[in-house]
């Protein structure tokens, strides 16, 4: 009887043993090893605060402010800590919302991992300053909402609207690529400036712990803060731009479609870049009626958003016959004296392509300065047909290399999204379309600038500083530098490429476009007293509709400071409105103001003339 009492006994006291022994490996495989469970009591008791920090400033080259922050609230909520007796209808009143707003803001779907109800989420975003100061007074009557200060960006001069871009919300395709850069509720920067340099821009977020007691209130750092982290601003950035330039760009193609480009040649600093028509950037700032504005603009007919700068192309007419001309210098089928006879037209097996009247075409000068189509026609298939007629693809491979040096036909990498390559037709293209039996014939058009060759209005603007460098460029870029300066700008823009062209050949050239702008052929305007401007104009078919203006030039002649191109839209010959507002553009950055009194009646005229409406058919 007493063995059997003794067998009990230890099987009792072997159990309780391994009870225990259980229960210690139990516990240390939730407090040693498995950390889910002090993750999911640390969401209980510690309250995760994200301090965002000052999105960088942007400036313009001459120190104006282009961008600056302005505080904005998101109203957070923890909903185990909302007071259920709170009184809803002040709450309401003071954030401006209805009871329905109130209602659908805190209605989550708590099964998903993206809410919790220990955990605070956004309950209403972009709360105004003044709506932020009225609520404050009566934040403690309603426990488990806190503010949380965001920056939103503001656009003192509402200028530069293409060139300045907007940040936006992220959504979760951003926040899923980013490995944990961006989370829910952080805004990125989606084009231009603000797209582009958003890694520069954007700083880096704080983070501050809270211990929460068992209701859900705060009573202090967690560890004595010393787990936070204090955020760190952007970098402030100093543009290319000039403000007063752009400015006055932006109102003299006020009522026109196009763009402006104005380059400085030695650097290649973009100095004022207009897509017209614009809108105020500040409708796309981070704000309530933003969604309502971004609607409008995609929906208006003349396409504000569309960057007409960089990323639409077009015919470039006349100007082409520039690079035409430097091209075929350098292949050796052209010298600068030499003379072509021009009866009025271009014939080819009974047809003819039409030339003006002009004095006959004794040099490359002369025919640049009447832009004689028949002499760069000529120029044309003489550089392609230059290793025989039948043999015309190896000519023009030869021609398109010097083309792709200038920049055309692919992106520059500028710093703008979506830059168009536009078109420079290679061999393949040809013989894709007619077969191996193409000849320069089917191409004759390409000499003046018209058929299959398209460009943007930047890569205009790009081969005019070329011109006005005699032979090289720096990539067009909108970025001067940053207010750190240990801080560099990219690499790309600080490389200079050349255009494999001989110095000695862009002689010939600016000689002709020199006495281009000062002919009756670019109009009684366009010449700046006291400046000598060189430049060329060009008109972009655009059939059946109206053509459109084009014009490029740089200034001075000697040390150039500016090099711009212009294109509008539907305005006829470049004489007519593109070359007089260039030169208008060009005397106010070089000196400042419009000097002539009948090149301010001029002025007044430009400012005035409206294209806009739906593009007037031919009359041709």
């Amino acid at each position: 009887m007493v063995v059997k009492t003794e067998y009990r006994i230890r099987t009792i006291q072997l159990v309780f043993i391994l009870c225990a022994f259980v229960l210690v490996i139990k516990a240390a495989q939730i407090q040693l090893f498995d950390t889910s469970f002090r993750i999911r009591a640390d969401a209980t008791a510690i309250e995760k605060h994200i301090i965002y920090p000052a999105r960088g400033i942007i400036y313009d080259r001459n120190g104006k402010l282009l961008v600056n922050n302005d505080p904005m609230y998101d109203l957070m909520v923890t909903y185990n800590a909302i007071d259920p007796k709170m009184d809803t209808a002040k709450f309401c009143k003071l954030l401006g919302i209805d009871k329905k707003t109130f209602i659908e803001n805190l209605d989550k779907d708590w099964k998903s991992k993206r809410f919790s109800k220990a955990i605070p989420f956004p309950f209403l975003k972009k709360i105004s300053t003044y709506t932020y100061a009225r609520f404050q007074e009566s934040l403690w009557e309603f426990p488990g909402f806190f503010p949380q200060l965001r920056i939103a960006r503001v656009y003192p001069h509402h200028n530069g609207a293409n060139v300045l871009g907007y940040i936006r919300e992220v959504d979760q395709q951003q926040i899923d690529k980013s490995n944990g850069l961006y989370g829910l509720g952080d805004y990125i920067g989606i084009t231009g400036l603000e797209g582009e340099y958003e890694h520069f821009l954007m700083g880096r977020k704080g983070i501050q712990y809270i211990m929460k007691d068992n209701m859900g209130r705060p009573v202090g750092p967690y560890r004595g803060g010393a787990q936070d982290s204090i955020p760190i601003s952007g970098f402030d950035m100093v543009s290319s731009i000039d403000l007063d330039l752009q400015k006055y760009a932006e109102d003299i193609m006020k009522g026109k479609r196009g763009s402006v480009v104005a380059i400085e040649p030695k650097t290649g600093e973009i100095l004022a870049a207009v897509s017209s028509p614009t809108y105020d950037p500040n409708l796309l700032t981070v704000n309530q009626g933003r969604g309502k504005a971004f609607a409008a603009l995609l929906q208006d007919y003349d396409k504000p958003l569309y960057n007409r700068i960089a990323q639409a192309k077009y015919p470039p007419g006349s100007i082409f016959k520039t690079v035409v001309g430097l091209a075929a210098m350098q292949m050796g089928v052209l010298t600068p004296n030499r003379s072509i006879h021009c009866p009025g037209a271009y014939y080819y097996r009974g047809g003819k392509i039409k030339c003006h009247h002009h004095p006959p075409s004794i040099n490359v000068s002369h025919a640049l300065q009447y832009s004689c189509n028949t002499y760069f026609i000529t120029v044309l298939r003489d550089a392609v047909d230059k290793y025989g007629f039948t043999r015309p693809s190896k000519g023009l491979q030869e021609l398109d290399n010097h083309l792709f040096d200038f920049g055309l036909g692919h992106p520059l990498g500028v710093d703008m999204m979506h830059e168009t390559r536009g078109n420079i037709p290679t061999p393949e293209y040809y013989e894709k379309k007619y077969g191996k039996g193409w000849r320069s014939t089917y191409m004759m058009f390409i000499g003046i600038g018209q058929g299959e060759i398209q460009l943007s209005t930047l890569q205009i603007a790009n081969l005019a500083a070329i011109i006005a460098n005699r032979g090289y460029y720096y990539v067009p870029h909108l970025i001067k530098g940053f207010k750190n300066k240990k801080v560099l700008i990219p690499k790309t823009f600080r490389e200079k490429h050349y255009s494999g062209v001989d110095t000695k050949y862009f002689t010939p050239v600016i000689e002709g476009m020199d006495a281009a702008v000062a002919s009756k052929w670019c109009g009684w305007s366009t010449p700046i007293p006291g400046i000598t401007m060189c430049g060329k104009t060009g008109t972009s078919q655009n059939p059946p509709y109206r053509d459109h203006a084009v014009f490029m030039a740089f200034a001075p002649k000697e040390d150039p400071k500016i090099a711009i191109a212009v294109l509008i839209e539907n305005a006829g010959f470049g004489a007519q409105s593109a070359a007089p507002i260039a030169s208008l553009i060009v005397e106010k950055y070089l000196r400042g103001y419009i000097e002539a009194p009948y090149r301010q009646e001029r002025e007044k005229e430009m400012t005035r003339l409206n294209l806009l409406g739906p593009p007037q058919r031919d009359k041709k």
